[in-house]
């Protein structure tokens, strides 16, 4: 192999700081692997025993990943605070904490696939085991690979590696290392190697980003500047609810602007973001996200107690607030210091001749900042943490898939497997789904914007997970056979509407207007979502009704219905009041921030 280039904005200083950050990764990793057992629960659930600041860390630095880094401040930089709505979710995590986690510490389960097996039936956990891992090939996997490639191209553009048959730019480059970085600390030390170092991740990453918005607004001139130079629309979520036109190609009524252009009229955020889809879609994704999600709920269910496993929840939640003033408005700075002209670098980057943003370069906005704005040394600091959110996400989701294809499909074929045996198909399993994720990667090159592609799959493929388990748990007449069938369906209408997605995102190909795929691709995906989520809880509980009602001794405990007495009693022994009052102050500053961003 011949030909490497590096040309970098990092200086000595800069790359000492990142080896540590690599050294000390790999040195709790080696603790794990002294202390780990070849077992089940030590692999996959860190043998259930993990602290509540722990869970709340690994949850923290899971959920805060590729998306973020690269598509959340992307979105800041082209659609100001629109997007927080989905970062304000952290309520969803004291749902999670004071609803669920009672439910999944009784059931000692490895696995959200396998609470659903007891209480509704072994097909659906396969069902529901099949759908996750789609969903984490076409989300989680392939777009955090992908975010790692657009943070190296950033930062080193002219790094590129001549095979002889191919070169391989700098995207591609960050791509393969970041797998191999992070598959190498997941697959050795499983779900303990993942939790430890993702609180070591979450320090480092709050830091580089607290950093990034300092020397980013110092830059600018200040908050005031910010709010001035990007304007009250970037910074209100609460656009107001009337007809507007934007430009686009679906509308219930077809209209025509002066300049001959079709445009559309909506209830909206944005171009993408609907206002009623973001009101009534948005929280079905977050609930289902936060609460029924394997990559999500497995640090959780390493816990050693519901104690522990919902104050790990409420910890996570405050963790949670911090993407807003740590990734939307890094990118609204980005998008400031560029329309101003104060970064002449990141402005012939983020704007074309013309002087209009050029969206597809926006999902590089946090690395530009870091790379012009940053001086030496704090600039190693902010990428250790960069490298952090992507590594800690990627670990998460590698973790999570391989504990679901062997607890939920390779364990039921072979029931004699031994400890070993598990524990090792776990770890070939995180490989093959590596492989995977790196072939879908052209999709999501050639399509929208990262956040966008992130947050269309999962709004096609959450409404049924939501309802099972949502509605499984509030209603115990539900029965398995209504939950399966909400799954083929639900599932059914997703696969349709990202099959008829994906050929306009990868191939440039253009449906016929009016045609009925035309429609279906442009109909905005909340909208589809909220269709989903309607038939589905329709099927299931049709389907329930008509037909016989569930052993409810056999789903005891597993629903408000079906809770004894002393189930309860032990639940509320191990909450105190300080949990409430954390609770309730997650709330109120939530609803602060609501406030703050009117416009």
């Amino acid at each position: 192999m011949t030909g490497c280039l590096l040309a970098s904005a990092l200086g000595t200083f800069d790359w000492i700081i990142i080896g540590v950050y690599f050294a000390i990764l790999f040195g709790i990793t080696w603790w794990v692997i002294i202390k780990s057992k070849d077992t089940t629960a030590d692999y996959f659930l860190a043998g259930r025993n993990l602290g509540w600041f722990v869970i709340g860390a690994a949850i923290f630095t899971s959920n805060i990943g590729s998306e973020h880094v690269v598509g959340l401040a992307g979105s800041g930089c082209t659609d100001g605070v629109a997007m927080a709505h989905y970062e304000l979710h952290a309520w969803c995590l004291l749902v999670l904490g004071w609803v669920f986690v009672p439910f999944y510490m009784r059931s000692q389960v490895f696995t959200m696939p396998e609470f659903l097996e007891r209480r509704f039936s072994e097909a659906s956990r396969l069902v529901l085991s099949l759908i996750s891992l789609v969903a984490y090939v076409l989300t989680k996997i392939a777009v955090g690979i992908f975010a790692g490639g657009i943070v190296f191209a950033a930062l080193l553009p002219e790094l590129h590696l001549n095979l002889g048959f191919a070169t391989l730019d700098s995207f591609w480059i960050g791509s393969f290392l970041v797998i191999i970085f992070t598959g190498i600390y997941t697959v050795l030390g499983g779900l303990r190697a993942v939790a430890y170092t993702s609180t070591i991740q979450a320090i480092i990453l709050v830091i580089g980003s607290v950093l990034v918005v300092f020397f980013g607004l110092n830059a600018l001139g200040g908050w005031g500047q910010l709010r001035e130079i990007c304007g009250s629309e970037m910074f209100n979520l609460w656009k107001p609810l009337v007809p507007a036109g934007i430009e686009g190609t679906w509308a219930p009524v077809h209209q025509v602007n002066e300049a001959g252009q079709t445009i559309r009229q909506a209830w909206y955020f944005n171009d993408n973001y609907p206002w009623l889809g973001m009101l009534f879609c948005a929280p079905i994704i977050g609930l289902w996200y936060w609460c029924t999600d394997q990559y999500i709920v497995q640090r959780a269910l390493g816990a050693p107690n519901e104690q522990q496993a919902r104050r790990g929840s409420i910890c996570a939640s405050f963790f949670k607030l911090l993407p807003v003033f740590l990734f939307i408005i890094p990118g609204m700075i980005c998008f400031a210091l560029a329309k101003s002209g104060k970064a002449v670098a990141i402005q012939q980057t983020l704007f074309n001749e013309q002087g209009q943003l050029i969206r597809a370069e926006s999902q590089a906005a946090f690395p530009l900042l870091v790379k012009n704005v940053l001086p030496v040394g704090v600039r190693g600091i902010v990428v250790a943490g960069l490298l952090a959110a992507l590594m800690s996400s990627l670990a998460g989701v590698f973790n999570a898939s391989s504990t679901l294809f062997t607890m939920d499909f390779y364990s039921k074929f072979r029931p004699k497997a031994s400890q070993h045996k598990l524990v090792w198909m776990g770890r070939i399993a995180t490989a093959v789904m590596v492989l995977i994720g790196l072939a879908w990667i052209p999709v999501i090159r050639g399509g929208r914007g990262l956040y966008d592609y992130l947050q269309g799959i999962q709004a096609y493929l959450a409404p049924p997970i939501f309802v099972v388990f949502f509605f499984g748990v509030f209603m115990k007449r539900l029965n398995s056979k209504g939950c399966l069938a909400a799954l083929i369906v639900g599932f059914a209408m997703g696969i349709i509407r990202l099959a008829i997605d994906t050929p306009v995102g990868l191939l440039g190909i253009s449906y016929t207007e009016g045609s009925f795929f035309w429609i279906m691709n442009n109909i905005f995906f909340q909208y589809y979502s909220l269709l989903i989520f309607i038939v589905c809880v329709v099927v299931m509980i049709v389907v329930s009704y008509m037909s016989e009602a569930p052993s409810y001794e056999k789903i005891r405990g597993l629903t408000y219905g079906t809770t004894m007495a002393d189930d309860r009693e032990k639940s509320r022994a191990s909450w105190s009041y300080g949990d409430v009052i954390l609770s309730v102050l997650l709330m109120v500053i939530i609803v602060a921030i609501y406030l703050y961003f009117t416009g």
